[in-house]
């Protein structure tokens, strides 16, 4: 069974200092879809008011639940998209501790978009999932 190749092409930027790879390709297998996930817990309790990297922790904690429960984990994605309320550059440096941790090392193909507003007040995070379970 071949593995994930995680691509740097030669003629774009290193990617890698960013918290994310270019190019990440996978073998057959199951996909899973994974819905946006924010920083509330089970309860709709909104955890980290105010606070990007606070709620991204929970969001990456509940992302975690969701891929668990569809027989995944965080290595097997292939691809995620990070929306972030009023985002400025200067916040990546905040939210590189979370999606370090979550992901070991090799953060998968990634896209981060500001936007205006998410689905409720207060939430400033959602983080959605492709993974790849090996078949």
């Amino acid at each position: 069974m071949s593995e994930k190749q995680y691509i740097q092409p030669s003629d774009t930027f290193d990617s890698a200092r960013f918290g994310f790879t270019q190019v990440v390709t996978s073998p057959p297998g199951t996909l899973v879809f994974v819905s946006g996930q924010v920083g509330l817990d089970r309860d709709l309790k909104l955890i980290g008011e105010g606070d990007v990297a606070r709620q991204a922790t929970q969001a990456l904690q509940n992302l975690g639940s969701s891929l668990r429960a569809a027989g995944a984990e965080p290595a097997d994605i292939t691809m995620l998209r990070t929306y972030i309320v009023g985002y400025e550059p200067a916040q990546a440096a905040l939210l590189a501790p979370p999606f370090e941790s979550f992901f070991g090392g090799r953060p998968p193909a990634s896209t981060r978009v500001g936007v205006q507003a998410l689905a409720a007040p207060g939430l400033l995070i959602e983080i959605e999932a492709v993974a790849v379970i090996p078949g």
